[in-house]
Parts: C-alpha cells; sequence; structure tokens
C-alpha cells in the first residue's frame, strides 16, 4: 500500500509573506498594506496620495516581491517541526500558487528552512491541481492544508475523499479569511500548529479516517 500523502500550501500555512511584504511596501515602495477586511485588493494604498494600488500594480508588487525578497520570509511557530513530524508517516509535498518559473526558487527556500520537498505551482484554483497529484502518487489516504477557503472548496468538490484542514497561520489575516469548516468545505479550521500538529497526525494515523 502507497504511504500517506500532505499536500500543503506555503504561504501563511508554513512561512509568513504578508508581514515581509508589508515591511517591504512601506521601505521600498512608498506603499501601506492595512488589511481591514478580506480583500486583499483594497488593502494596498500609495503612501503619497491615499489612493488604492491599482490591480495591475498590485500583481507588479508581488511579483516583485516573490522575484527578489523571499529571503524575508520566516516559518510561521511550529509548522517546520510539524511538518517534519509528519513527514515521518507521509509524503509531504507543497501545492503553492506561483508561477512556475518560481518553483524552483520556492524548493530551494522551503529546503533552507529545513524541509526538502517536492514544490509544485499553480495558479488558479487548486482542486485540478490536486487531483493530478493525487493520480500520480495514489496515496493511502490524503490531507489538505492552505489558508485560503476557496481552495478547500475547489478540492472539496473534486476530491472530496481527501482531508482539509483550513489553517492560516498569519495573525494579520486569519481573523479576515472566511472559514472553510464552516462553508461545509473544510474537515476543520485550525490556525495554531500546535494544535494542528496532533489533528494531522491522528488524521493520519487513524484506521478509519472519517
Amino acid at each position: 500500500m502507497n504511504k500517506p500523502l500532505i499536500i500543503s500550501d506555503c504561504d501563511e500555512v508554513l512561512l509568513h509573506m504578508v508581514a515581509p511584504f508589508r515591511d517591504w511596501l512601506d521601505e521600498s515602495h512608498g506603499v501601506t498594506f492595512q488589511m481591514e477586511g478580506n480583500n486583499f485588493a483594497t488593502a494596498m494604498r500609495w503612501q503619497e496620495s491615499g489612493e488604492l494600488v491599482a490591480e495591475r500594480d498590485i500583481w507588479r508588487l508581488l511579483g516583485g516581491f516573490f522575484d527578489t525578497e523571499m529571503s524575508r520570509q520566516n516559518p510561521i511557530e511550529g509548522a517546520i517541526s510539524g511538518i517534519q513530524s509528519l513527514s515521518e508517516h507521509a509524503d509531504v509535498v507543497i501545492l503553492t500558487n506561483l508561477t512556475d518559473e518560481r518553483q524552483e526558487r520556492r524548493r530551494e527556500q522551503l529546503a533552507d528552512h529545513g524541509l526538502d520537498v517536492r514544490v509544485f505551482t499553480n495558479q488558479g484554483p487548486k482542486g485540478p491541481a490536486l487531483a493530478a497529484i493525487m493520480d500520480e502518487y495514489q496515496p493511502s489516504r490524503a490531507i489538505f492544508i492552505d489558508d485560503l477557503p476557496q481552495h478547500h472548496k475547489s478540492v472539496a468538490e473534486m476530491t472530496p475523499h481527501v482531508q482539509r484542514l483550513h489553517l492560516c497561520g498569519e495573525p494579520m489575516l486569519s481573523p479576515h479569511i472566511d472559514c472553510a469548516h464552516e462553508a461545509g468545505d473544510a474537515h476543520a479550521r485550525i490556525d495554531r500548529w500546535a494544535e494542528a500538529t496532533p489533528w494531522l497526525l491522528d488524521r493520519l494515523l487513524r484506521e478509519n479516517a472519517e
């Protein structure tokens, strides 16, 4: 029988992203980043004018961050040790919404933090990409971890037998993100790895995980 499989997101699940992105915007681009709701597009304003940053500039700035500033990203508390514990019982892969040319940079970034794992890049909903990973690995069971509810919905629709944990480890974002568990698209919502790791291990090791 094949091993179980963990498919995890990276940003705000394993590594902080918004906090270092906010600092870089302030230091280098004259942009204030402040989440006041769950809309990322309205969180960024030019400091000089107070105007919202246009969508094209948001994508340009995000791309610049991932091209030059990934070294600013530090692990979320408990994430690295949590994944290392899980890897004793399961294969672990990363499914991250970055463009394909940044795949190797992400793999090296995680290796620098002690996680030598395979990285899959994706754009858009994660359900199709996760289904393809499942077809390749044919795991005995699988758990998906992500911070965004839309990806849980996508995975739930395409591979409903995959266990789904909604985890956002960034305190700046977690209060503003709709709960995939409350929406019925995730099996649990746990934002701290200290509580998430035992839940994940239980789901991996129990004989008949629902």
